[in-house]
């Protein structure tokens, strides 16, 4: 029988480089589940929580073909922390469900599970090991200017809108750096994947949301 897989929980806040930390993560032969992909897929019509979030937001958030336009919904629960938290609370049980049997059918060595908001959900409990990639204010704020089209007032609403990145870091097993260049990222990302051939058995690299302390965590830069 093939040992299980060792997970590593990626997370970080917008804007700070998580899909090339990711893209990483693959050539060097891990199976990466991304959290938002798999949150865009139980919300189309006749997934897990397509039926619950129409009748939590309403026919308005609709598109013409009956799928959930997620521009019209992001305008709603980034506007509002209120209507995000009960969003979060309809998808996150059915993505936590999508994820586990995405596990379960793995075979690589290694399972990255890529979630924004892995720390303040449960699926931290699924993680041996917890990555943060971090960036400064100005390099996000950049980024999803210059990338993503957002304006600025847009771009720091949606910064604003998620947990301080000082907070996720001393949540962390790693901190990975990622204001420089794509190749400086690799680099930091290779010297992370090399620490985890040390490996400890599941149970004892899990953590605990309600853990009291932490070791601190490594920092690469």
């Amino acid at each position: 029988m093939s040992s299980s897989p060792i997970i590593i929980g990626l997370t970080g806040n917008i804007g700070v480089g998580k899909s090339a930390a990711l893209d990483a993560l693959r050539r060097l032969g891990a199976r990466v589940i991304d959290a938002d992909k798999v949150a865009h897929q139980v919300m189309t019509p006749g997934s897990l929580a397509y039926e619950d979030v129409v009748e939590a937001f309403g026919p308005d958030i609709l598109a013409a073909d009956g799928s959930i336009d997620r521009h019209k919904l992001a305008a709603i629960v980034f506007a509002d922390a209120g209507q995000l938290a009960r969003l979060e609370s309809i998808v996150h049980p059915a993505v936590e469900r999508a994820i586990k049997d995405e596990i379960d059918r793995a075979r690589e060595p290694v399972v990255v599970i890529e979630a924004i908001k892995l720390l303040e959900g449960r699926l931290r409990s699924l993680c041996d090991k917890t990555w943060v990639i971090s960036a400064s204010e100005q390099t996000q704020l950049a980024r999803l200017m210059q990338q993503r089209g957002m304006s600025e007032a847009e771009a720091r609403r949606r910064m604003a809108a998620q947990s301080p990145q000082s907070w996720k870091e001393q949540q962390a097993d790693v901190v990975i750096r990622n204001d420089g260049s794509l190749e400086d990222l690799a680099t930091q990302v290779a010297r992370a994947w090399r620490g985890i051939t040390d490996r400890r058995p599941r149970t004892e690299g899990r953590k605990n949301s309600d853990s009291p302390s932490s070791p601190p965590p490594t920092k690469l830069s």
